[in-house]
């Protein structure tokens, strides 16, 4: 990724919804091994939470009213986090009112929602809800995902905050992050629910391991937006980099732009590299297959010829449960491709 839905030039900018500009600067990982949590029952005892900014969280006891990032939200959910968390903020809503593809299996109806795109935070809505903690990713190096700078300070005065890093590390990282922090705020990661999706993850895992090794295909993760087209790198982004530990072969952009998730190109360059597969960013702030059928060189590429195209869930949801399918789905892409770079 990491184009975000509508944020500004760097990590937030291709990420920028709509017009997506480049999605730059991001994450360099920090800390993150270090923290774990304490907790206690909900009848009392302290509760702490060490995050990846390398920063302890101490609360008198569990918190009962968390806000979080919709990615985290969903994150947490599948770890069995659900009642607390009662507001969230980034996309959750798509105009028809159905949840984003972002949200997962989050209930984004039961949850107080301070905004839908980038930049909006209600504020007064947040304090309004008493928080006893917010949660966020973090791309770039101690930025909170989705918190607006303008904002920012009232926003972190209110309620103390956690970040966990979901860049410039492998996907394991942040999934094992986000499980940690879903066990201190009382989830039971022995549940049947979070077993049966890490062995479904760790399957799933090991075909694509097998798939690659047997099935040598180009594969080019992208995202597209009505002036640009962006070819992203395999060495930053969370998922890939994982995806590129079991074999998969990606395109590596030469060029990257500033904070090098990716390197965006002019459309009349989008043929810049070969690939048999496009690991296509599926966000609804981006274009999909339907809408770049006027693209002269989107229809020449050869894999849009071959009709292999597979969708990418760019900013994937950091649980087994979130990642298990797009494991599975990136799988079968590979499966079904024929060279034709």
């Amino acid at each position: 990724m990491r184009h975000a839905r509508a944020l500004p030039l760097s990590r937030r900018g291709l990420l920028a919804a709509g017009g997506a500009v480049g999605l730059g600067a991001l994450v360099t990982a920090c800390g993150g091994k270090g923290g774990s949590g304490s907790g206690d029952s909900e009848d009392g005892g302290s509760w702490s939470f060490t995050d990846d900014r390398k920063k302890k969280i101490s609360l008198k006891g569990r918190p009962k009213h968390v806000v979080a990032y919709i990615g985290a939200a969903a994150a947490l959910h599948d770890f069995g986090v659900d009642q607390q968390i009662t507001g969230i903020f980034g996309p959750s809503k798509l105009k028809n009112g159905k949840p984003d593809v972002q949200a997962g299996d989050f209930p984004v109806d039961h949850a107080t929602s301070l905004g839908n795109v980038w930049g909006q935070f209600n504020v007064e809505k947040y304090a309004s809800l008493t928080p006893d903690l917010l949660i966020t990713n973090m791309y770039d190096p101690g930025a909170l995902f989705y918190i607006p700078e303008d904002s920012k300070k009232k926003i972190l005065e209110l309620a103390p905050s956690a970040a966990i890093t979901t860049g410039r590390v492998s996907m394991l990282e942040p999934i094992k992050r986000y499980a940690a922090l879903a066990e201190a705020l009382g989830a039971d990661l022995k549940a049947k629910k979070v077993t049966e999706a890490k062995k479904r993850f760790e399957k799933a895992s090991e075909e694509l391991r097998k798939t690659v090794a047997s099935h040598r295909v180009k594969v080019m993760a992208c995202s597209a937006s009505a002036d640009l087209f962006y070819v992203s790198n395999p060495k930053i982004n969370a998922d890939l980099i994982y995806f590129s530990e079991l074999g998969v072969d990606f395109v590596q952009p030469r060029k990257t732009d500033k904070g090098g998730y990716f390197e965006s190109l002019s459309w009349e360059n989008a043929d810049k590299y070969d690939a048999d597969v496009l690991f296509l960013d599926n966000r609804t702030a981006t274009l999909q297959p339907e809408a770049l059928t006027g693209k002269p060189t989107w229809s020449k590429l050869p894999a849009v010829k071959a009709g292999q195209i597979t969708p990418w869930s760019s900013e994937p949801r950091f649980s087994y449960a979130g990642a298990a399918p797009l494991v599975e789905s990136l799988t079968k892409a590979i499966q079904d491709a024929k060279k034709v770079s």
